[in-house]
């Protein structure tokens, strides 16, 4: 190896692999995984594409999140006995919403040399191509599941400055740009990103309930979305960021009944539940 070796042990490199687009990968991490000894992968049969489409044939362990727990003092011992492992996911970096945390962990506390190999994310991708503020950004990841947690988090967000980076997977990103449009107002700015890097890549931007409107009709997305949405600006109040008449529009458009999106609107706007009851009446009438 080279100097990415460390001397008289083994060594834990964290290696990101191309998001899509095979030809993404790093010739620093071409060399990685063609010289050590064993690759841990969260799919083997992802990563097996990888390595053929590259002509390496280095051996490969599964490593996901179901067996991350067990498999993890395994490979530490493999390290500790001086062998050379590379740690990838399915796609971009491992720890990085994807397993490894428990075997970089693990190697660390051994005293194993851990080694990152840098390369694509679909958050810096998406991040660079937004065309909206984001010298500052918090990714937040793959909301909960569910409905109730995950709206819940994002009013937790609705006053937050920077820019927001969310993972979804696309049978969900539909519901997940509902509550958004709840918490954050459908007047807040976003881009969603689909297919990033691959063949039909593609990008959405306007404000969300343009994106949701955009989604719509072709739910559920196939495969994971990246979603961008801006941060609440200093002069923004829940008033000024959407009318409680698009709030009401959206989420009754998303099948939610007059009592749920009331309660939800009435509390991501600050009035009363009622006044909100009463007007998505009103506009139901209409």
């Amino acid at each position: 190896m080279t100097r990415d070796a460390a001397v008289g042990g083994g060594v834990l490199y964290v290696v990101a692999t191309p998001i899509g687009n095979l030809e993404d990968v790093t010739l620093r991490a071409l060399r990685v995984l063609r010289e050590v000894e064993l690759v841990a992968a969260e799919d083997t049969r992802r990563t097996r594409t990888l390595l053929v489409h590259h002509g390496i044939r280095t051996p490969l362990a599964s490593y996901h999140d179901a067996v991350e727990r067990q498999r993890a003092p395994r490979l530490v011992a493999d390290l500790v006995a001086g062998k050379r492992i590379a740690l990838v996911s399915d796609a971009g970096t491992p720890g990085i919403a994807d397993p490894g945390y428990h075997l970089v962990r693990g190697a660390l506390a051994a005293g194993v040399a851990v080694v990152p190999i840098p390369g694509p994310s679909s958050v810096a991708a998406l991040v660079s191509v937004a065309g909206l503020p984001c010298e500052r950004f918090a990714f937040e990841g793959f909301p909960p599941h569910r409905a109730a947690q995950r709206l819940a988090r994002l009013r937790a967000l609705a006053r937050e400055p920077r820019a927001m980076v969310f993972l979804e997977a696309g049978r969900r990103v539909g519901g997940f740009l509902d509550d958004a449009i709840v918490a954050f107002g459908p007047a807040r700015q976003a881009v969603l990103g689909r297919e990033l890097t691959k063949l039909h890549e593609e990008l959405l931007r306007g404000t969300l309930a343009e994106v949701r409107e955009a989604v719509r009709p072709r739910e559920p997305l196939p495969g994971e979305a990246t979603v961008l949405v801006a941060g609440a600006s200093e002069e923004e109040s829940p008033a000024e960021a959407a009318t409680i008449d698009e709030a009401i529009r959206a989420a009754r458009a998303a099948g939610k009944g007059v009592g749920e999106l009331s309660a939800e609107i009435a509390a991501a706007f600050g009035v009363p539940r009622k006044q909100v009851y009463r007007r998505a009446l009103d506009l139901g009438r209409e």
